[in-house]
């Protein structure tokens, strides 16, 4: 597949089945993923894949957040917050590790990692995988972030759902790009 149609023919896909990518393919993706553009290489994104049992205790996260955000959560919805991370095979958490000493600027550097997540995701999927980026008041929950280990002011930018795909996305009507685009003569 091709830059472009891999572009054009990116879906997220709802459900995602084993097997995961494998080694291969990840390492292909990440590869990808690394050659987002970045001022001065300061390469402020970082990968923690999350497979097997691993999903579970993300779940637990995930659970105790929304605990924490709403004290009188029912037990179903608790549950049903802890189920969310087995519903890939493997979630690859994105993470913008700023640099703020940098001359660059915190939002650059977040573009940056958002750059490299939309690699990794055309990667994927044009070796065959599905994917789909999860957010979430978990995403920015301190509960998550000190769970996974992350440094104080890192950020997570997104969790990527990861694996095949039981079936095939539905086909989107594209976009008209010209609704988009304009061109700016000088003058406001």
């Amino acid at each position: 597949m091709d830059a472009l149609d891999a572009m054009q023919t990116r879906r997220t896909v709802g459900r995602l089945v084993d097997p995961a990518p494998d080694d291969a393919a990840l390492a292909r993706a990440f590869q990808a993923a690394v050659a987002a553009p970045d001022h001065k290489r300061l390469r402020p994104w970082r990968f923690l894949v999350i497979t097997g049992d691993a999903r579970k205790q993300l779940g637990g996260l995930m659970a105790q957040s929304l605990k924490q955000r709403k004290p009188d959560v029912s037990s179903e919805d608790m549950e049903r917050e802890s189920g969310k991370s087995l519903r890939a095979p493997m979630i690859i958490t994105v993470v913008a590790k700023i640099d703020k000493t940098a001359s660059i600027p915190e939002i650059e550097q977040t573009l940056a990692t958002g750059a490299a997540t939309q690699n990794l995701m055309l990667a994927l999927h044009a070796q065959g995988y599905g994917t789909a980026w999860k957010t979430g008041p978990g995403s920015y929950s301190q509960v998550v972030r000190d769970g996974l280990g992350l440094a104080s002011g890192d950020q997570i930018v997104g969790f990527i759902y990861a694996g095949s795909m039981s079936a095939q996305p539905p086909a989107m009507a594209p976009a008209n790009w010209q609704d988009y685009v304009s061109a700016w003569s000088g003058t406001a």
